[in-house]
């Protein structure tokens, strides 16, 4: 058993095997994206997906 893959999660303390964490982007960090979210408020791998709307053209935020 190697002893390098095994880490410490930042949010509950559970000791995992980082190559089995579902969280791509902070796999090193949590053990799961339920801890990531906790923690962050968000999940990276959410963030990196999200889109911002673009207004139409033409509309600005005082036109409502």
């Amino acid at each position: 058993m190697q002893f390098s893959n095994i880490k410490v999660c930042k949010r509950c303390a559970l000791r995992y095997d980082w190559r089995n964490s579902p969280s791509s982007s902070l796999k090193m960090t949590y053990c799961s994206s339920l801890c990531e979210q906790a923690d962050l408020g968000f999940t990276v791998e959410a963030l990196l997906k999200f889109k911002r709307e673009i207004p139409a053209e033409g509309t600005t935020a005082s036109s409502k």
